[in-house]
């Protein structure tokens, strides 16, 4: 579909609500980046919600200059997001609104580009990509990208269930006499996932919806703020109580307004969204919370019913939702994270039942991985193993690809394209290398040189693609492993004869990763972040 043609005079169109509390560092940024879209801005309503720092008195001295921002501060401090939101919507005047955490800006041009393709296809709803800036490195992850690929219009949700993974209210654009006639408004008080319900509440009312591949919201991810969003703040069970329970509302709107495929989706969503990235970290977590959620996900999975388990059984979210179910207790955690991993390993041993059947392990023996043997190579949960033995100058990377029920031989693995990537600045460290995989008893090994004069400072992801003998081909993620002699910080000689320090180390899902810091003050800043890390 063809992008909207340009719009004419788009004057006084939006309205923006922002929200903070205690963000007085952020909060005026946040506005001027409202302020900044131009005469298509109505007005900016800045809610305040009870702020005990000096958020207030920074709004009201730039609503002091700047008359289309309306300053509007709470009596009493809600404890979410919602209310604040609610609380800007009631005073929005203009025909269209939009939503701004005081954290967070507007891309430029966003609300006049969300505005044309809401005015131009008659939507209720206009959206555009977000991407998750990671600060302070700077590195931009975008968010659900397929969804905002191109230009189209969908005259009604259920032709885009996918639309329900885009939980996020403030990449998008609503008509306000929309929100107004169906009731949408934000759950009250401390209601973490807030835009969980948001979202389903304005999917439950069938809008038509725009998309535009724009960028339109930039979502700062501070994970060193000494307060963590709440999305962030993930070390108390109560967050994961809040999420399943956020999500079973956004399951009940759905399916209340007879929207059975979008109420599918949105449990296979939670699967492979929200379980997957707190399976990922439940290593990190002690004995207690994992009891906790473990007797909290099985109570929750046991809601679903035999159609929400039908679509797609292999997925590694069902897989994870099946085996949780099968076990009263928590188990084999070190292979469930590394299934939950992007993309998805399946470490082994594999087990087989009495009968010849795959199965998770001995000990679930009712969890079948049959169905793993019908899938395409390319889209299986391939294990490969990475170990990082380093030298002086250069370092050996070995590599060793695990068998899976005979289909990594049936589809013959013919070469491994390996790749360093600075996750803080997206360059390669030089062009991949091709190693050719040997076999190895039930598995396949190969080697890979690693030049340190290729790497700079920072963090470096090992990237890793396997193609097979047909044709077939497919990016994995490398298992660190761990033992005496492996993951230990090195010094070694990096561009120039410098000296460069090395820390080889596992990600929280298990991949193998390297830390950089080149020359004395490198040094001192990996020291510096540790202690941070430890009074933090």
């Amino acid at each position: 579909m063809h992008p909207p043609p340009p719009p004419t005079a788009p004057d006084r169109q939006v309205a923006v609500v922002v929200i903070g509390y205690d963000d007085a560092a952020h909060v005026t940024t946040a506005v001027r980046s409202a302020l900044a879209q131009g005469p298509v801005v109505r007005e900016v309503v800045a809610v305040d919600d009870c702020s005990t720092d000096e958020s207030a008195a920074r709004l009201a001295a730039l609503a002091a200059t700047e008359p289309r921002l309306r300053v509007v501060r709470r009596r009493v401090n809600s404890g979410g997001c919602g209310s604040p939101r609610n609380t800007g919507l009631d005073r929005v005047t203009a025909p269209y609104v939009m939503f701004l955490d005081s954290d967070d800006v507007l891309a430029a041009g966003a609300a006049g580009t969300l505005w044309a393709a809401a005015d131009g296809s008659g939507a209720q709803v206009a959206g555009g990509l977000c991407v998750r800036r990671e600060l302070p490195e700077g590195r931009e992850v975008p968010w659900e990208p397929s969804l905002y690929a191109a230009h189209a219009v969908f005259e009604r949700p259920a032709q885009r269930p996918r639309l329900v993974h885009d939980t996020l209210c403030v990449n998008k654009l609503y008509r306000t006499d929309f929100l107004r006639a169906h009731g949408i408004r934000f759950p009250e008080g401390r209601f973490p996932y807030e835009d969980f319900v948001f979202t389903a509440r304005v999917l439950a009312a069938r809008p038509r919806i725009a998309v535009v591949p724009d960028l339109v919201y930039v979502w700062h991810v501070r994970r060193a703020a000494g307060r963590l969003s709440i999305s962030l703040d993930r070390a108390d069970v109560a967050n994961w109580r809040a999420r399943t329970e956020a999500s079973r509302l956004a399951h009940e709107i759905l399916l209340g307004s007879g929207q059975k495929e979008l109420a599918r989706a949105a449990r296979a969503k939670f699967l492979d969204h929200e379980m997957r990235m707190y399976v990922r970290e439940l290593g990190l977590r002690d004995a207690s919370y994992r009891r906790a959620w473990w007797a909290h996900t099985r109570a929750y999975l046991a809601e679903y019913d035999a159609s929400d388990w039908a679509h797609n059984p292999t997925a590694p979210g069902r897989l994870i939702g099946r085996i949780v179910l099968a076990s009263p207790e928590p188990l084999d955690l070190p292979r469930l994270r590394d299934l939950a991993s992007r993309p998805a390993r399946l470490l082994p041993p594999y087990a087989r039942a009495a009968d010849g059947t795959p199965v998770w392990s001995a000990a679930l023996p009712q969890v079948t991985l049959e169905p793993l043997l019908t899938r395409p190579v390319d889209v299986l949960p391939l294990a490969v193993d990475a170990d990082l033995r380093p030298g002086a100058r250069t370092a050996v990377l070995r590599l060793r690809l695990h068998e899976l029920y005979g289909r990594v031989a049936h589809a013959g693995p013919a070469a491994l394209e390996v790749e360093w990537r600075c996750r803080e600045t997206g360059r390669t460290a030089g062009p991949p290398t091709t190693v050719v995989p040997e076999p190895d008893g039930q598995s396949w090994r190969a080697e890979s040189p690693v030049r340190w004069a290729a790497f700079g400072a920072g963090t470096w992801d090992l990237r890793l693609r396997l193609r097979f003998r047909e044709g077939a081909e497919r990016e994995v993620t490398a298992h660190a492993v761990t033992g005496t002699g492996a993951l230990r910080r090195r010094a070694v000689l990096g561009a120039g004869h410098t000296v460069v320090l090395v820390q080889p180390y596992a990600t929280h899902s298990g991949a193998l990763a390297l830390r950089v810091a080149p020359g004395v003050r490198g040094v001192l800043s990996v020291v510096r972040g540790r202690l941070r890390r430890l009074l933090h």
